[in-house]
């Protein structure tokens, strides 16, 4: 494949010359012969947002830097999604629409400089013209790969694939700071065929989030046959997220060998009344967590978003099931380990009218933290902060306890409010001060 190399085009990495036209003289000299190979090598390059076009491979290599200006009139205006719904936005530092076999590689930096974009969110969102950009998306496009590279700082999500298939993300490392805003890790968007192997994810939200849009957007589309392995996951809202968006759906997802550090929550899935959509047929095997406020979460009352806070979102009464209704359902845990859980071992929360069903904990051992303080398990109106609590779950039905341990909890080991056939199979509550209950049952009458 022919080397297009960006110095050749007058690019200088001295980290202070903008070199946006050498990258785009570079893109589309391979773009003219049919594709090639995009070379940066050692150096800081300065630039705008790259746009990229079919069969070209973005190579950055070790001791290169790819470092992204923070001026918003440089950034092109598309129409594109963002947190779900179709708007115009920022251009992404690197963006490719309708194209096919594009790569990213080369174990050099990519580098959003987002602190700027992160102030201007906090503190000066009325000087925000358009949501901020991503780091990497591409949207209607088949073929991608994204391997070996470092991405630093993203100014929003850092990896976004919409509406695109056969995807592969493999040994990137993603370092965005904690409290850096929505700066999700890898969000595939109604997306196919996605491998995520071998990545190290700290950031400021999410590390994965599987999402196909909301209620409001124009393509419905499924986000589904998805595979996560081999990760590690640090800080960050969620170790693998799946919702609030998934009015698509979002189904056929192997997440496993995975391991989560500090992040929040470990498996959560959220959504709420008004989107529709059906999450299921979701595995998740083999995963160590450590510290983590709560590691299952399964809530079909997420307020988070617009009209998130209506009576429609909050009533826990049951309502007619339309085809706004959303599903949780046929989902699988096996052989997980979770050491100083803060808030709950789990929890599990179902719609009045359309309850969780099809849910199996297989071989968990769950160990609360001593002296926990009380956090935000899930984003649910009118629920208490908790800690060291064993299993809430709500309006769930046909879910198996099997081979399931949890230490140093307070109150009964599973809490059931509102639930249809639950089993308990070889379960074992081992306080180390106290032998409570292994469940207790609550019936709450509707007004």
């Amino acid at each position: 494949m022919t080397i297009f190399n960006v110095v050749d085009y007058g690019a200088i990495g001295d980290g202070q010359t903008d070199v946006s036209k050498s990258f785009q003289k570079a893109i589309a000299a391979a773009n003219e012969v049919g594709g090639g190979t995009v070379y940066v090598p050692s150096g800081v390059f300065r630039t705008t947002s790259i746009r990229l076009e079919s069969n070209i491979t973005l190579e950055v290599s070790p001791g290169a830097t790819i470092s992204f200006v923070t001026e918003q009139e440089t950034y092109p205006v598309v129409h594109s999604r963002w947190e779900g719904w179709t708007q115009d936005v920022y251009q992404s530092c690197i963006y490719a629409e309708n194209v096919e076999n594009i790569k990213i590689c080369g174990g050099g930096v990519i580098d959003g400089n987002g602190a700027d974009w992160w102030d201007l969110f906090r503190n000066r969102r009325e000087e925000l013209k358009y949501p901020r950009p991503k780091l990497i998306s591409f949207e209607k496009s088949n073929r991608i790969t994204i391997q070996d590279v470092q991405l630093r700082n993203s100014p929003a999500w850092t990896i976004n694939p919409i509406l695109s298939h056969n995807i592969t993300v493999d040994n990137v490392s993603i370092l965005n700071p904690a409290d850096s805003p929505n700066t999700d890790g890898i969000d595939p968007e109604s997306c196919s065929n996605v491998r995520i192997s071998n990545c190290n994810i700290d950031v400021g939200d999410d590390c994965i989030a599987i999402k196909s849009g909301t209620e409001d957007a124009a393509e419905k589309v499924a986000c589904e046959n998805i595979t996560i392995t081999n990760c590690t996951m640090i800080h960050g809202h969620g170790g693998v997220v799946l919702g609030s968006e998934m009015s698509g759906d979002i189904r056929n997802v192997v997440i496993s060998n995975c391991i989560f550090k500090q992040t929040d929550r470990g498996i959560r899935l959220k959504t709420r009344r008004g989107r529709g959509g059906t999450i299921e047929d979701i595995r998740i095997d083999n995963i160590v967590m450590d510290e983590v406020i709560c590691p299952f979460i399964l809530n079909l009352y997420y307020f988070c978003g617009p009209r998130g806070k209506e009576k429609y979102v909050w009533d826990k009464n049951p309502y007619p099931v339309t085809e706004e209704t959303p599903t949780f359902r046929r989902i699988h845990f096996n052989h997980i380990t979770a050491r100083n859980v803060q808030g709950a071992a789990g929890f599990i929360y179902g719609l009045a009218e359309n309850y969780i069903k099809e849910i199996t904990f297989n071989n968990i051992d769950i160990s609360m933290a001593e002296d926990a303080e009380p956090g935000q398990v899930a984003m649910m109106t009118g629920l208490d902060y908790m800690n060291n609590r064993g299993f809430y779950v709500g309006n769930g039905e046909d879910i198996l306890f099997n081979h399931v341990s949890v230490e140093n909890h307070e109150g009964p080991m599973i809490y059931l409010e509102n639930c249809r056939n639950i089993q308990t199979e070889n379960c074992v509550s081992k306080n180390t001060e106290q032998v409570e209950k292994l469940i207790e049952e609550k019936v709450v009458h509707f007004s």
